[in-house]
């Protein structure tokens, strides 16, 4: 049997769900691989490289800004999985200019997105609006200072259901990430500095993942159980509406990046980011099958 380890960057069921649906359904086992989960949230790029990755955003940006030659190999959505979430009176993003919003750092992946979203919708990030900067996944934080009135709207993932989140206290859902920008994430990733994108290990794994995408559409009650293990300050009914609006229409069948998506994606990234695109999304996304 096969071994690898494979490391995840964010929490939450964008980046967890379908290891975790592959771990539980013996589709790693049954491609014939072991594979340790790293949790790798605060490892460098240099640490990540010796292994696989589950988040594309972040090596997407390594590779921009360091030159790392990451190569993804499984794609689970083009819609990022981020919800701008505010107090009651804005209903908006252009509502935004002037208050106080919680913010991932620009040089991660959800922040550049965020900063990217927020300058379509008019606004300077660093001028029209405040940011409080804080790290991805600190979004319990974020909901009491929702609720103290310290901020006005937060950038939060999946750890939670946004929308069951603001019918709760009366807030205000003003957009999902997803509608607004677009970028093949959240899959498989290498560097092949280090490992080659066709080791068996890695085709495995890839193998599996896929196979954990068509189960996300064919078995609905299997999937909301898994999820709702997740979500488990929510009811079994919010889980549901959640997967029904934000994960089955959006995550995908077959694991294969949109390259038109890509190229406009890593143009927008680069030119938040200040750096020259280095690479089209034919280099940095593998569209070929995982043989069986």
């Amino acid at each position: 049997m096969h071994t690898i380890d494979l490391a995840y960057v964010g929490r939450g069921p964008h980046e967890e769900l379908v290891t975790y649906i592959a771990d539980q359904q013996d589709y790693y086992a049954d491609e014939g691989v072991h594979v340790a989960l790293r949790d790798g949230c605060v490892w460098d790029p240099e640490r990540l490289r010796r292994g696989a990755v589950i988040g594309l955003g972040r090596t997407l940006l390594s590779r921009l800004v360091g030159g790392i030659p990451w190569v993804a190999l499984n794609v689970n959505t083009q819609r990022p999985q981020f919800w701008f979430l505010a107090r009651f009176g804005l209903n908006s993003l252009a509502d935004l200019a002037g208050r106080r919003l919680a913010l991932h750092p620009a040089h991660t992946g959800p922040g550049c997105i965020a900063r990217i979203i927020l300058r379509e919708a008019g606004l300077d990030p660093d001028r029209d609006v405040h940011t409080v900067v804080r790290s991805p996944g600190n979004y319990g934080m974020d909901l009491r200072r929702l609720r103290d009135g310290t901020i006005d709207a937060a950038v939060v993932g999946d750890t939670m259901a946004p929308e069951a989140v603001a019918a709760e206290n009366g807030w205000q859902v003003l957009a999902f990430a997803g509608d607004h920008f677009q970028i093949p994430t959240v899959g498989v990733a290498v560097d092949s500095t280090y490992t080659r994108p066709d080791d068996p290990a890695v085709q495995a794994v890839v193998r599996a993942h896929r196979r954990a995408l068509r189960l996300i559409q064919h078995e609905p009650d299997t999937i909301q159980r898994y999820l709702h293990s997740f979500l488990g300050g929510h009811t079994p009914k919010e889980a549901r509406a959640h997967y029904e609006k934000f994960i089955a229409p959006h995550f995908s069948t077959d694991g294969q990046a949109d390259l038109v998506v890509g190229d406009a994606a890593i143009t927008a990234v680069a030119a938040e980011l200040g750096v020259p695109a280095t690479f089209t999304a034919s280099d940095f996304f593998r569209t070929t099958q995982a043989a069986a």
